[in-house]
């Protein structure tokens, strides 16, 4: 097919040639060259049923909560997230591991003669060419179908209606919490926002939904009416009955579509957790048997109990406890606290953020001074290794102005003197239950765990 072999190709060199192309912040409002790259390809996109996820916050839990549940009984998944902590290679993975380095080249330098096909169309067109995502969504359909995989659950990396993700038909759209996030893409209010994730919900499928805002969860029931789709809401048709606490986690009891399960062990902290995991036992119901079928509790305990979240109020050092959270918007460092401040006992919190450029930094600033107040009085900023990364001395300034004490103010542009400052912090005071938080961007998370020898993927994700 190409004048390369595969052999001349590394994941490392097939990245590169991927971060050529226009980055994922610059997603294109378009489906045609999707579908033309399908057609070309022989439409892998209808190789496998889809499970197809989209919204603002907890996307990837409940991805990952849904994959471990489909693999339970027995089999064979694909999961394509975004974006990666480590490795490109993540995003696309096959029964809970991220896609061999063999199979993520050998699979690229089949499809690549065609996507510069359509690359030439496109060009020809007058129309960019096709984007880093655009191309790694395709290479996530391609690999599927070459694997052959069982099921895919497919998550939306922006919007819904013109993500190129939605050139797959998902048998169930599942929809998590909806709030305000990339609003100059997606719209400034709740309903617009909703509009768009609206648009995976597709003919006679099925749409479980998180409890969502008034203006949200009307657009969705129009939506699947539309569509001739079942539909489920968190809050009405199922949910979490009760949770609590627990050793490396907690435990749940979860009313399903079609059965109750009690005493469930999470291994994952916060309310948001535990409502990602009704969210995701309703897919599976939905999925498996039109949510008319109560699951095997064997089965579903074993779904929860091996469910792992990287980069999720991960703990990655202990003495003192440091813990890694990707909370890139408001209302995700906003449950962000509330599940650390449950679920960690600590007397002292000394935070590190970095912040995207995109993002809305005054938000998440005025929201992580809110949640924690006077336990993490102080706070470092620093950056990640992203371009897009807001500037540490910026941050400072900016939190300055919201009324964080100078005194309390520590910048370090390198994440490594980030945390050792942080850590010493923590340590001061002979504090036995100081702790750090390193949160914000997910690539200052990944950095973080890189640093601190966490594995791309741990074992049994």
């Amino acid at each position: 097919m190409s004048s390369n072999t595969h052999d001349e190709f590394s994941v490392e060199s097939v990245y590169a040639e991927l971060l050529g192309r226009a980055p994922e912040n610059r997603m294109e409002p378009r489906l045609a060259p999707l579908f033309r790259a399908m057609d070309v390809l022989g439409e892998p996109n209808k190789a496998f049923p889809i499970i197809h996820i989209t919204c603002t916050n907890g996307q990837t839990s409940t991805a990952r909560m849904i994959e471990s549940g489909l693999r339970a009984h027995g089999l064979r998944t694909g999961r394509y997230t975004s974006p990666h902590l480590t490795s490109v290679t993540e995003r696309i993975s096959i029964d809970g591991e991220p896609v061999p380095d063999e199979t993520f080249v050998r699979i690229w330098d089949e499809i690549r003669p065609y996507l510069q096909l359509v690359d030439a169309e496109l060009e020809t067109d007058g129309q960019p060419r096709l984007t880093y995502f655009e191309c790694l969504t395709i290479l996530g359909f391609a690999v599927f179908a070459d694997e052959p995989v069982d099921v895919a659950v497919m998550e939306v990396g922006l919007g819904g209606i013109t993500d190129a993700t939605n050139v797959g038909d998902g048998k169930v759209a599942v929809v998590t919490p909806i709030s305000l996030d990339h609003t100059e893409l997606l719209g400034d209010n709740v309903r617009d926002i909703a509009e768009e994730k609206a648009g995976i919900i597709k003919e006679g499928a099925f749409l479980v939904s998180a409890a969502q805002p008034v203006d949200a969860a009307q657009v969705l029931l129009e939506r699947a009416r539309d569509k001739h789709a079942g539909f489920r809401f968190e809050g009405v048709e199922f949910g979490v009955e009760s949770r609590s606490v627990a050793v490396g986690g907690q435990l749940v009891t979860l009313q399903g579509l079609a059965g109750r399960y009690p005493d469930l062990l999470l291994p994952l902290h916060g309310a948001h957790q535990a409502e990602n995991a009704a969210v995701a036992l309703a897919a599976l119901e939905a999925f498996f048997g039109g949510g008319e079928k109560e699951l095997d509790a064997d089965v579903v305990r074993e779904t929860f109990a091996s469910v792992t979240s990287p980069g999720r109020l991960e703990v990655v050092r202990t003495a003192p406890t440091v813990i890694v959270d990707a909370a890139h918007n408001p209302e995700g460092m906003r449950v962000t606290a509330e599940a650390l401040l449950e679920a960690f006992s600590l007397g002292k919190l000394v935070l590190v953020l970095g912040v995207l450029r995109e993002k809305d930094a005054e938000a998440i600033l005025r929201q992580l001074k809110e949640s924690f107040g006077d336990l993490a009085e102080e706070i470092c900023f620093t950056q990640s290794s992203s371009p897009r990364a807001i500037p540490a001395g910026e941050l400072a300034d900016l939190a300055e102005d919201l009324g964080w004490g100078e005194e309390n103010i520590h910048i370090a542009e390198r994440l490594d003197d980030a945390i050792e400052w942080a850590v010493e912090r923590a340590e001061s005071d002979n504090d036995l239950a100081g702790g750090v938080l390193i949160t914000g961007s997910i690539t200052l998370v990944a950095d973080a765990r890189i640093l601190l020898g966490k594995p791309a993927f741990p074992e049994g994700a």
